[in-house]
């Protein structure tokens, strides 16, 4: 097995979940779809559910815990999450197994850094996923991402980014005023103007491939996200075409580091 392998098992407005494994390791990154769904999808990848180590949240919205009350009863892997997440959980849920973070850890061999994101929630985190000198960043569900994160957000392998909407079709939509602002705010969502100007300064030497994650299914197209990253991307003489865009109900392809 390679040093590390990432799989978006689902992403979308309805439910989002990442598989990311070591040769010693399995973690997901929410648990945002049913449990069923989640088992199904690590079986077509050879996992058995009861190896998964770790469960890191990037924040308790629905669409990023529909499925965690169930899969922690029935496997028990050890919960990550903040302190404020907790609050927000312990009482909707069994949390048997569980560790608060507050900066860099390790589950066995892999190395997560969190990254403050801005999201409208009591607490929201994206990920940095070491190890053996691979890397993999998981950012979606934040209005924007603070340059003082730039550095360690440069050149690595993987990146799930969020890449939610195109302005022009949320402003033009059917969604109230209300939602429109929510979405377009410092604690809403990325748009793809704004990934692609974010992965346009991160993409690097080092860099396989980029996931765009977290697509509206109302405010956004695969073929929009796709084609502003490589609009800015050309912008910027930066020669990168490893893109794909990751989908609601289908897991993607395993990326091998």
């Amino acid at each position: 097995m390679s040093s590390l392998n990432v799989c978006v098992l689902a992403s979308g407005s309805k439910g989002n979940s990442t598989y990311i494994a070591s040769p010693n390791t399995k973690i997901l990154i929410d648990m945002g779809m049913t449990c069923s769904y989640i088992v199904n999808k690590l079986k077509s990848l050879e996992v058995n559910p009861n190896e998964i180590d770790g469960i890191l949240i990037s924040h308790t919205h629905s669409d990023h815990i529909a499925g965690l009350k169930v899969f922690l009863k029935k496997y028990n892997p050890t919960l990550y999450l903040t302190e404020k997440m907790y609050l927000d959980l312990k009482d909707q849920m069994t949390i048997s197994s569980y560790i608060i973070i507050d900066k860099e850890f390790n589950i066995k061999d892999l190395k997560i850094t969190p990254v403050k994101t801005s999201h409208d929630a009591s607490d929201s985190q994206g990920y940095i996923v070491e190890t053996q000198g691979k890397t993999a960043v998981y950012i979606t569900d934040t209005g924007y991402i603070n340059q003082k994160n730039y550095q360690i957000l440069t050149n690595k392998n993987v990146y799930i980014m969020e890449s939610n909407h195109d302005i022009t079709m949320l402003m033009e939509g059917k969604y109230p005023y209300h939602l429109k602002q929510r979405i377009l705010g410092d604690y809403g969502h990325l748009s793809n103007h704004d990934s692609a100007n974010y992965l346009s300064k991160f993409i690097g030497n080092e860099t396989k491939h980029v996931f765009l994650a977290h697509l509206s299914e109302e405010n956004n197209t695969p073929t929009l996200a796709l084609t502003t990253l490589q609009e800015k991307l050309k912008e910027k003489n930066i020669e990168f075409d490893s893109i794909s865009i990751a989908e609601q109900k289908e897991r993607s392809e395993l990326i091998e580091l």
